[in-house]
């Protein structure tokens, strides 16, 4: 598959899968050995040769809305700061001072210029070395070999990729839809810590067969039991989660049915962003892994592109609340209930079945760019 269904096939396809009792199901099963979450040498391999060598979605564009605004954070272990500059690119550098080393950014927010907070050395905007306080002391010293040192940085999508190594795997941006629009609102970031492996999160949002046990009294009244669309365009993929009211278009032209506050979709960015599409926001999570045990979970939360003015911010904001607090609460506790089983020698390995072929999608890749 070249690309993601339109809305209009999702529909049909959901229609049919209603009517026949049925949903998308993959040929096989996939037996992924549990001490590949546990391994601290597994980890360093994943880190080292596919999340600093992949572009990596770093955050959405909405997050640099200006000249000057930034974001500086830790991916795949590096410090990182990308930064919009005055003519309107985003770049990314590694957050360190060519002095001494010191982080020249923290956090969010807007700036001029960026200034080492331990002697003073400052930098532009663009990365080049601006100013030496006392340069005297330095002799023979060329700014023009002192800037900010680079990382590879793409703005697609309404998304910002940062690729940190030179001998980065190639990854085709064009196959992807539009995530984000000038005219979406970023009302919502926040960062927190799960003691849990980076994987073992992620899978949570790879399949539907869950939904049932798992979300009984929060998300399943409102929608099925084992009843999902699964997609994979490249590495990526999309899982659509149909909501009963679905059954409202059946008796609406094929090219006339909308599908906007009748399902869920989330999109999965290889290797650990997931990008999910509901009522009336939108929320991107960035699985960061911080050690083989422990995540560190960006969140950026934004309007739907149907939502307008403070009145569509205000139901977007109650839609994330209810997410947030009542579903995602529930996946991450059983995330942190199956990590503390890794080390139980229960299980050998995890096997994932013909429901959950998206996460057999995702460990098939990581394999395979292990191994390259």
């Amino acid at each position: 598959m070249t690309a993601f269904m339109c809305d209009q096939d999702v529909a049909q396809r959901v229609l049919e899968h209603i009517a026949n009792g049925t949903t998308d199901a993959g040929e096989g099963l996939w037996r992924e050995p549990v001490q590949n979450y546990v391994c601290p040498r597994r980890f360093a391999d994943e880190m080292q040769r596919v999340l600093r060598r992949y572009p990596i979605p770093f955050c959405p564009s909405a997050a640099l809305p200006t000249a000057g605004s930034y974001v500086a954070r830790s991916a795949a272990g590096i410090p990182l700061v990308v930064v919009r500059g005055e003519d309107g690119v985003v770049r990314g550098f590694r957050n360190a001072c060519r002095h001494r080393g010191v982080q020249v950014a923290q956090g969010s927010g807007c700036a001029r210029a960026f200034r080492c907070n331990y002697h003073g050395w400052t930098y532009r905007l663009d990365g080049a070395l601006q100013h030496v306080p006392h340069e005297e002391g330095f002799p023979g010293l060329a700014r023009e070999h002192h800037g900010l040192t680079p990382v590879q940085v793409q703005e697609k999508a309404g998304l910002v990729f940062v690729t940190q190594q030179q001998d980065a795997i190639a990854a085709n941006l064009d196959e992807l839809p539009v995530f984000f629009t000038p005219d979406q609102q970023l009302f919502n970031s926040r960062e927190y810590t799960l003691d849990v492996n980076w994987k073992v999160f992620l899978e949570s949002f790879l399949e539907g067969y869950h939904i049932k046990p798992a979300h009984k009294e929060t998300f399943f009244p409102f929608g099925y039991d084992n009843l999902n669309l699964v997609e994979t365009v490249g590495r990526n993929a999309r899982i659509t989660f149909p909501f009963q009211r679905m059954e409202k278009l059946r008796d609406i032209a094929p090219e006339q049915r909308r599908v906007d506050g009748l399902l869920t979709y989330v999109y999965h960015l290889f290797p650990n962003v997931t990008i999910a599409v509901l009522s009336h926001h939108m929320t991107m999570l960035i699985l960061e892994p911080v050690a083989v045990d422990k995540t560190q979970v960006i969140s950026y939360s934004l309007t739907h592109t149907t939502l307008k003015g403070e009145a569509g911010v205000e139901k977007a904001r109650n839609d994330a609340a209810f997410v947030s607090t009542t579903g995602q609460a529930e996946d991450i506790a059983l995330a942190k209930s199956i990590q503390a089983s890794l080390h139980s020698g229960a299980n050998e390995v995890f096997t994932f079945g013909r429901y959950e072929q998206l996460i057999a999608h995702f460990h098939r890749n990581m394999q395979a760019l292990l191994k390259a």
